[in-house]
């Protein structure tokens, strides 16, 4: 387990350093200069020279790469060029809003596939089920930036005194929940339903049936734990995903998080906070992993991670 443990560290070191290097290299490709974001279209090239000299943007990529590099191992991931801040302390403060969002739009979305599920595989090949499949391929297939926008037009003619941007207590929270809940309901209620079909059709399902258990307690006490084990894995990397910060979702309903912030960030090409979120979220799905591998051999005891690995 212990040596499990270290070479996925040392693996998820690497990817960090190679997610490093791709989007530094690939801000300096995009058009556009940061100098002239930070001063103005109309600056004289006198100041672009000295905002450039200021930043280090005239010394060649690589030194900059190494001197940012050297910055990130210490936690400091520089400062906006824009907000003229400490990138680390801007996505700590954008983090919670993150993690409230992130975390119910989970809750919501194993709460919603659970039921979908288990109502599908009860009435398998029966009217019930057909129409569950149709509900869920159609939440897998809305594109979430649309359903937000739907849901906000819905909302502000139907519901005048609704919050319907920004945070501000617990019903501002309620549509972009729901809106990032929807898709993964979908997604996790088809794979949840296939898993319980099957499953109740193995033999130990088979012999607590034949000694009396009936469907339902057969189906919770036996088929249910097996089916799941696989929703743990794609629970917790879109977790991470979603920590890192939605960035279409958190636009789309003013949500002052990490993904506004790298839609900003993006917008007035701010490098060195378009490296930070983007890091950050590369260090969540690194840690997401090797906890959802952790936890899957905990929840499943047949599974040895030093075997194989």
């Amino acid at each position: 387990m212990l040596g499990y443990v270290v070479r996925r560290i040392i693996f998820g070191v690497f990817v960090l350093a190679g997610t490093s290097l791709i989007t530094f290299s690939l801000a300096f490709v995009v058009p556009g200069d940061p100098a002239v974001a930070m001063a103005g279209a109309k600056a004289d090239p006198q100041t672009l020279s000295l905002i450039r000299s200021q930043l280090g943007l005239d010394q060649p990529i690589y030194v900059q790469y190494l001197r940012y590099l050297g910055r990130a191992i210490r936690g400091d991931l520089g400062r906006s060029y824009i907000r003229r801040e400490n990138v680390t302390r801007l996505i700590l403060e954008r983090f919670p809003a993150t993690l409230i969002l992130a975390v119910t739009a989970m809750v919501l979305a194993l709460v919603l596939a659970l039921l979908m599920g288990v109502l599908s595989a009860a009435y398998h090949d029966r009217a019930t089920d057909r129409l569950l499949l149709f509900v869920s391929l159609t939440l897998i297939s809305l594109p979430v930036f649309w359903l937000g926008t739907v849901m906000l037009i819905g909302a502000a003619a139907t519901l005048r005194s609704f919050p319907l941007g920004g945070f501000d207590g617990w019903r501002s929270l309620i549509l972009p929940a729901l809106t990032l809940a929807l898709g993964l309901a979908g997604y996790y209620a088809r794979i949840l339903h296939t898993n319980l079909t099957e499953a109740m059709e193995q033999d130990y399902v088979r012999t607590a049936r034949s000694k009396g258990l009936s469907w339902l307690g057969a189906l919770f006490k036996h088929a249910l734990a097996n089916a799941v084990l696989p929703l743990v894995t794609l629970a917790g990397l879109d977790l991470a995903g979603l920590l890192s910060g939605v960035v279409l979702t958190e636009t789309v309903f003013d949500w002052p998080g990490i993904g506004r912030l790298a839609f900003d960030a993006i917008f007035n090409l701010d490098i060195p906070l378009i490296m930070g979120t983007v890091l950050f979220a590369a260090f969540l799905i690194v840690v997401a992993n090797l906890v959802v591998d952790l936890l899957y051999a905990w929840l499943d005891p047949r599974i040895a991670l030093d075997k194989g690995q």
